[in-house]
């Protein structure tokens, strides 16, 4: 595996990163393992809290140095490589703010005696991290761990390792102990060695199906608990009473932030046929005003995508769309350009047989698909082996409380895209994974819940 960052503005090859050695590996799980049991030793989360702080610091500090590594390794617009840095300082106060709370002591109803359960470190974290989203990924594993007193070790992808080693250093100046969080540029065969050590208790993946496929099972092999967010292919419901001001206003950026390479953003749009012409028209036009350009240009509105390779795929997945019955209702032209552009594309009628139509697209292309009503809309947003989020727009909020319920998915959001806060938990089901990352059910992931009991004598 070659780590490397490659420019996916111009596609020009910036940095080569050398392999991590076996040796790497072991002094990372020495390490890791030797502050582990310090960690263990200790009454508390002691100095870490305020070290998180100064990790959120120095993230605020740096800004503009931190979100140009984004820039360069994946090509992330630089306002949203900014918000991405802001972001991950907020998620590092949030648990640093709610250590003592976090950790405290949950008592436990009883008559046959006293009873609670403690919430304590169980051993180094094993972290597979995708390219999207460089730091927030790291962070919403690193935060809620390092308070609860487990060190990590980071095998980020390989075509963002500046912002791999970014994140680290800043981890290692705001004085966190040595191990609290190394990364390794590891290959797979050092990736299952590692979750074959007895001392990582866990593994924590974002990625692929089949990377999560890969990961899990060398994690189940070995006893390992693990958390997987494996991607999605997430509904925008609009329904006929939708506020469409609003609609106007959220649906282009719900699928074309982060030059649509995001798991949780929307890319099945699902409307009722009394307003479906009208949408499609409004997405249309909306990526047909698309700005693309240098992400560095703060006048780009879509980037690049990650990597030529990325945008190739993509390309793949629409020409069998297309070969296989949908429409083109914009894009799918080529851009001109040695970087890995992707022209933002809009299609409409896929139906089930479809090659694509329970594929994930990663990247700028929005399918949208007419319905009849809400059932069938409903039937429709469930019949995909993905479940991480969606969203329903409709101007009678309690009604699309009721249908977000029935969406078979880990998050819905109503009237607004996806949104991300440390106080909001993340994941979702089906093959988007399982677990939770971020508020307390991220930190109790790899917890251990141990039941003290005292008896009534």
């Amino acid at each position: 595996m070659t780590y490397q960052t490659v420019n996916p503005f111009n596609n020009q090859l910036i940095k080569t990163y050398p392999d991590a050695t076996d040796e790497d590996l072991e002094n990372a799980l020495a390490r890791g393992h030797d502050l582990y049991k310090t960690w263990r030793k200790q009454e508390g989360p002691g100095d870490r809290p305020a070290q998180l702080h100064q990790v959120a610091k120095l993230f605020r500090q740096n800004e503009d140095a931190l979100a140009a590594n984004l820039t360069l390794d994946m090509g992330k617009l630089v306002g949203e490589a900014r918000a991405e840095v802001e972001l991950c300082a907020d998620i590092a106060d949030y648990f640093a703010d709610h250590a003592e709370e976090l950790l405290a002591p949950v008592p436990l109803d009883n008559p046959a005696g006293k009873a609670y359960y403690v919430k304590q470190a169980t051993g180094i974290v094993f972290m597979v991290e995708p390219w999207n989203f460089p730091y927030y990924q790291i962070m919403r594993v690193f935060a809620p761990n390092f308070i609860l007193g487990n060190p990590m070790i980071l095998k980020h992808a390989s075509n963002v390792p500046g912002s791999a080693v970014a994140f680290e250093q800043t981890v290692k100046e705001a004085g966190a102990p040595e191990g609290s969080l190394t990364n390794l540029f590891v290959n797979y065969d050092q990736v299952d060695r590692a979750i074959a050590d007895p001392r990582v208790s866990g593994v924590a993946l974002t990625g692929s199906e089949r990377g999560g496929a890969s990961v899990a099972k060398s994690a189940g092999a070995n006893l390992k608990k693990s958390s997987m967010e494996l991607g999605g292919n997430d509904v925008f419901i609009v329904l006929d009473d939708a506020d469409w001001d609003l609609l106007k206003k959220v649906a282009p950026g719900a699928r074309l932030t982060n030059a649509g390479q995001v798991c949780t953003s929307s890319k099945r749009f699902i409307v009722t046929e009394n307003r479906y012409d009208d949408f499609v028209s409004l997405i249309v036009d909306a990526f047909s005003h698309a700005v693309l350009g240098d992400p560095s240009n703060p006048e780009t509105t879509l980037a690049p995508m990650c990597m030529v390779s990325a945008r190739d795929n993509l390309a793949k997945q629409v020409e069998k769309a297309v070969a296989g019955g949908a429409k083109v209702a914009y894009g799918n032209k080529p851009y001109d350009s040695p970087g890995a552009f992707f022209t933002p594309t809009v299609l409409t009628d896929i139906d089930r047989d479809n090659p694509v139509y329970n594929q994930e697209m990663f990247g700028p292309v929005a399918s949208i698909y007419k319905v009849a009503n809400e059932d069938e809309a409903i039937e429709l947003a469930n019949d995909s082996s993905y479940g991480l989020g969606g969203v329903v727009f409709s101007s009678d909020t309690e009604h699309a409380d009721a249908l977000a319920r029935r969406i078979e998915t880990g998050m819905t959001f109503i009237n607004g895209g996806w949104v991300t806060m440390p106080e909001l938990p993340f994941g979702g089901i089906k093959n988007s994974g399982y677990g939770r990352e971020l508020y307390s059910l991220g930190f109790d992931t790899f917890a251990n819940e141990h039941l003290i009991f005292q008896h009534k004598n």
